[in-house]
């Protein structure tokens, strides 16, 4: 099979360990993989909320992270770093991304709990032929528990509980050592924070369950000892069954100090003092959700990581609105349909903010990533008038950065997608308001750019009646011109009128003054041969006011 584009470094930044995996796409096949690498560096401790990342622990991180970008760079890989529960819920998690990116060049970003889960289910599916029948998968981490459940290759149930092998640990077995009553308190814990996701998951159904994380490798190596054999090479696709593992985890229970676990077959040194907590919620979560066996995955986060990677290099640029992926704008569409929002407007302003985006990257310098922030924030920018219609720029920035509905997105991308929204009317961003001032100086300034360039694609809708066809843009001097054409026999003038009141922020932001006029045909010779197709509004409803 031909081998095609560059290698993918993926590397998860867990609260437990830090993993990385290279591979190469193959043309029509599973990705080749180069190396693969671990290691242990506990960056989350705490029993209850993750609240802040030590400094020992970012200083064994960051060595690790160093380590792979040294190997990446050998393979000459792309590096693609996430971050998930430890980094998600501390506080100083700024700080740490900061320092990783100075020391190594890696910039870690931060997933939410649904899309962590998401990316979960792609990389266990890669590995087990579960797709076209109803199942559930399981990941049991240091600090959250994903639970996927699905008939299909899309989840059906996404959840990320607070749920961890070092979490319940530190709160119920500290030091790794059994403390009376400490396993009832445990389990009674569990099903309190399993108990809505149980109900969901029987609910929708599934007939074979999926189990993926160091953690269930674990045990499923020890459950394999249970039927006299030695410890498996590989646990790859093997089974855990009921009896298997209430006979590992009655193993495990009976040894009160870590020290005592030395002679357990299959458990490494590094999970002596967390195996217990890990045991205990997989026996809980196999009780409460009916579980008779779970397929073991070798795939999981960073799996899915490159999978979904490697799917957005393949997109088609030339395709309706063309920087999302499918994935990210079905989600996309699909929120702004359940706050009722006039897609028909919401379509076109966005389209025509990606053309001038597109006309002015010669000045602006910014990529396609950025091109894919704006078009999610124009899709939205107006959901907050489900709220109200007072202030629905602040409701569209509190709706976007809080929906547990938006898969493909990190949490800083959420971040910038929802203040470009916000800005879209109103006040232009400044160092006093808290969300815009937390960002770095490169995001600031590209929150600015597209707030600005969103304005006046709004504006150049403003009456709702898509009479703009595309614009264009030249750059003359000091000053950037853009080109109107409109669509055959209307009249453009109250969007030209708002556009050019609504065009300081875009000015300020190209750092030059901008200017309007009635421009050729976007099809005619020399003038937007290259316009982006306009494409059917996915909601046909029509309407006049603001944006």
């Amino acid at each position: 099979m031909m081998r095609t584009s560059t290698p993918l470094a993926a590397i998860d930044v867990g609260t437990n360990s830090v993993h990385m995996v290279i591979a190469r796409p193959v043309d029509g096949g599973t990705p080749e993989v180069l190396a693969r690498e671990k290691v242990p560096v506990r960056l989350g401790q705490g029993a209850t909320d993750m609240k802040h990342l030590r400094h020992d622990a970012i200083e064994r991180a960051v060595a690790a992270l160093s380590e792979f970008r040294h190997i990446a760079d050998a393979y000459a890989a792309e590096v693609v770093a996430v971050a998930t529960s430890a980094v998600r819920e501390a506080e100083n998690r700024s700080d740490f991304q900061q320092r990783v990116r100075d020391e190594t060049g890696v910039r870690v970003e931060v997933i939410s709990g649904t899309e962590e889960a998401r990316l979960i289910h792609l990389g266990a599916l890669s590995a087990v032929p579960a797709a076209g029948r109803p199942h559930l998968v399981i990941d049991i981490g240091g600090g959250s528990t994903e639970l996927i459940v699905s008939t299909g290759t899309e989840p059906d149930l996404a959840r990320s509980v607070k749920l961890g092998h070092i979490r319940l640990t530190d709160r119920f077995f500290p030091g790794g050592i059994i403390r009376d009553r400490a396993v009832e308190e445990c389990r009674r814990h569990i099903r309190s924070f399993v108990a809505p996701e149980v109900r969901r998951a029987r609910a929708i159904g599934f007939d074979l369950a999926v189990g993926c994380s160091g953690t269930i490798a674990a045990l499923a190596s020890m459950s394999a000892s249970s039927r006299g054999k030695r410890r498996p090479r590989s646990v790859a696709n093997t089974t855990i069954d009921r009896k298997e593992l209430d006979w590992t985890v009655a193993a495990i229970l009976a040894r009160a100090h870590p020290d005592d676990r030395r002679g357990l077959i299959g458990l490494e040194r590094a999970r002596r003092d967390v195996i217990v907590a890990g045991a205990v919620l997989l026996s809980q979560l196999f009780e409460d959700l009916g579980i008779e066996s779970l397929v073991v995955s070798p795939g999981a986060l960073r799996e899915g990581v490159l999978l979904d990677r490697f799917s957005r290099r393949q997109e088609s640029p030339a395709d309706g609105l063309h920087h999302l992926g499918d994935l990210r704008r079905s989600s996309i569409l699909a929120l702004a349909r359940s706050y009722h929002e006039d897609l028909n407007h919401a379509e076109h302003a966005t389209e025509l903010a990606l053309q001038l985006f597109d006309e002015t990257q010669h000045v602006h310098g910014l990529d396609a990533s950025d091109s894919e922030l704006l078009e999610a924030a124009g899709l939205l920018h107006n959901i907050g008038r489900f709220v109200a219609n007072s202030a629905h720029h602040r409701h569209s920035y509190y709706l976007i950065r809080n929906s547990e509905r938006l898969a493909g997105f990190t949490v800083g991308e959420l971040e910038l997608i929802a203040l470009v929204a916000r800005y879209h009317r109103k006040s232009a961003p400044r160092r006093r308001h808290s969300r815009f001032s937390a960002l770095s100086r490169s995001d600031r300034s590209k929150v600015r750019l597209l707030a600005g360039i969103l304005r006046v694609g709004i504006a150049l809708d403003r009456t709702y009646r898509r009479a703009v066809e595309c614009v264009h843009a030249r750059s003359t001097g000091n000053t950037t011109t853009i080109e109107v054409e409109a669509e055959d026999g209307l009249d453009v003038e109250i969007e030209m009128f708002s556009a050019r009141a609504r065009s300081s922020l875009l000015a300020d932001a190209l750092g030059r003054p901008v200017e309007f006029r009635m421009g050729e045909s976007c099809g005619a010779p020399g003038g937007m041969a290259g316009a982006r197709q306009r494409h059917p509004s996915a909601s046909g409803s029509g309407g006049t006011g603001p944006g």
